[in-house]
């Protein structure tokens, strides 16, 4: 699962290296959720999440510091959470995490990509049955034991825990994210954590032919060109 993972960012790091969509991206996620459930980091422990990757990324504070002072006013957009999901390139599985003020807009844009590539969007639940919903912590240490222990003290039901070249990697549901990382950081203290996120991890990754790269690359580059497009994930192993 780990390498599934790895696979995964790596194909997102070559397409979403243009930094001011990452900090528009980051500031939507942070304003949304401050405006949602609070502004306080300390007592909203998922912005502090989204915060905590954004610095991870290097999004400059100023941006972070202004959507949680646009969220502060009350007014503003009213952003909703969207997901699609469908075949790309390849016959490859992939979901799009969107948020949006205008989902008429923002699906009209997403299945544009998978027209102009060829391929078509699918209905809920198509292919994210094929994909699992994980807490995804990664961390430099090497004591697997200590932090599995601690885990399982903590009621977390660990899917799977990997110790590679000094660093650990653990995998659990999402909806144990909290409590995982609390576990982990009563243990083991303050961690630096390598990756701190909940995504969508296919079951099996699959290879896609040179003849199908190029369109791929084409749909995944469509895809972060659109400003409602938060994440995206797929089964492709590169």
């Amino acid at each position: 699962m780990g390498r599934a993972y790895q696979n995964r960012k790596e194909s997102m790091a070559k397409t979403s290296d243009n930094k001011a969509k990452v900090y528009s991206k980051y500031a939507r996620e942070i304003y949304v959720c401050a405006k949602a459930s609070g502004l306080d980091p300390d007592s909203n422990l998922t912005l502090r999440g989204i915060i905590e990757r954004a610095k991870k990324d290097q999004v400059p504070s100023h941006v972070i510091e202004k959507a949680i002072e646009k969220a502060k006013g009350g007014g503003g957009e009213d952003f909703a959470s969207a997901r699609y999901e469908g075949y790309g390139p390849g016959n490859c599985m992939v979901i799009i995490d969107c948020l949006t003020d205008n989902p008429n807009r923002t699906f009209g844009d997403v299945r544009n990509c998978f027209t102009k590539t060829k391929t078509k969007i699918g209905t809920s639940g198509s292919v994210s049955h094929m994909f699992d919903h994980c807490t995804i912590l990664v961390f430099k240490g090497d004591d697997e034991e200590a932090a599995l222990e601690a885990l399982m003290t903590a009621d977390v039901d660990v899917s799977d825990i990997e110790n590679e070249d000094g660093t650990i990697s653990v995998f659990a549901p999402h909806t144990d994210y909290f409590k995982a990382k609390n576990a982990l950081t009563d243990v083991f203290g303050e961690i630096d954590f390598d990756v701190a996120e909940i995504q969508f991890v296919p079951q099996n990754t699959a290879p896609i032919s040179e003849e199908d790269m190029p369109m791929f690359e084409k749909f995944l580059h469509m895809l972060n060109e659109l400003d409602d497009v938060q994440n995206i994930y797929h089964n492709v192993e590169l």
